[in-house]
């Protein structure tokens, strides 16, 4: 006889079962060892009966031998193991089935985080306490913290660095008043689907090229929508100098700017380094990284240095 051990997603709303956990949950007597398991009250609902045990391993597998039962499970990974080793232990063990009841689609780890951040918010006083503008800072940080472990190759610590980026993103989702984190992820889905009609539309794209072509249209007849004249409208200013140059310079090529207003910007250090930024973006390269690899091989001199004293 087999045990059936029915699995279900705390991310699933409950009651929410598939076709085939509904089936096993009829096939046989239902076990779990959770009195407040979420699925209870929607199982009583639909005339399945729940008995509430002391999880016990070995006498899990024993009944199993005799006939057909089903186990409610819930975060009970542990519990799962030790059934597997009574039941490899016995004479005749029994057949073990795992049915999904609900399971994880991609992202689903996402509503963990919005209710931890909602909990946080209510119940940590320095969470609490933060604004848009407070948080500004943290949100730099975790930016650069990205980048620097991309910089130096580093992929293993950049899943927790994206972690703590993502964070930021979720913590300022929590601060608004108008808006929450469905409406952050509702706008970029929109804006992602309507800029790639090559991908959800009939538009056709062969190249990488024709992409971004596509793209910047698509950008210019939204900030038309907007009211947005200039093809430099949008870029943020606060960026630092080099980066912002470099975009500045890009959008003004696509708009067909003339290439003598680049000349004799600024004076004296500010037109030089805007003039390396220029011919930097010129020769394809980024002129921040570049300087940023430059200010990194300092670093490692002086510290050698510093270590030779």
């Amino acid at each position: 006889m087999p045990l059936i051990v029915v699995t279900t997603s705390p991310r699933v709303a409950p009651g929410l079962l598939s076709h085939q956990a509904w089936q096993a949950l009829r096939s046989g007597p239902v076990l779990t060892g959770d009195a407040a398991h979420p699925q209870l009250p929607y199982l009583a609902e639909a005339g399945v009966e729940v008995e509430v045990v002391e999880p016990d391993a070995r006498e899990l597998a024993r009944r199993a031998v005799a006939e057909t039962v089903v186990w409610l499970a819930e975060d009970d990974e542990a519990f799962m193991r030790a059934v597997g080793n009574a039941a490899i232990g016995l004479d005749e063990p029994p057949l073990i089935e795992v049915v999904p009841g609900s399971y994880d689609l991609p992202g689903a780890r996402m509503l963990d985080l919005v209710a931890v951040m909602d909990r946080l918010r209510t119940e940590c006083p320095w969470d609490r306490g933060q604004t848009h503008e407070s948080l500004v800072p943290y949100l730099l940080e975790e930016a650069y913290e990205v980048l620097e472990t991309i910089e130096q190759g580093d992929y293993p610590a950049l899943r927790e660095e994206l972690g703590d980026l993502l964070l930021q993103v979720v913590f300022h989702a929590r601060v608004a008043e108008g808006f929450d984190m469905d409406d952050v992820a509702e706008g970029i889905v929109g804006k992602l689907v309507r800029r790639h009609p090559h991908v959800f539309g009939s538009v056709r794209a062969e190249s990488a090229d024709e992409v971004n072509d596509n793209w910047e249209t698509i950008k210019a007849a939204e900030r038309a929508a907007k009211g947005s004249e200039s093809a430099l409208d949008g870029v943020p200013m606060g960026q630092p100098a080099l980066s912002l140059t470099a975009q500045l310079l890009r959008r003004a090529a696509r708009a067909g700017a003339p290439e003598a207003l680049s000349a004799a910007v600024g004076q004296g250090v500010a037109r030089e380094l805007f003039d390396l930024a220029r011919r930097a973006s010129e020769a394809g390269l980024d002129a921040e990284a570049e300087l940023r690899a430059a200010a990194r091989t300092y670093r490692d001199r002086v510290r050698t240095w510093e270590s030779s004293r």
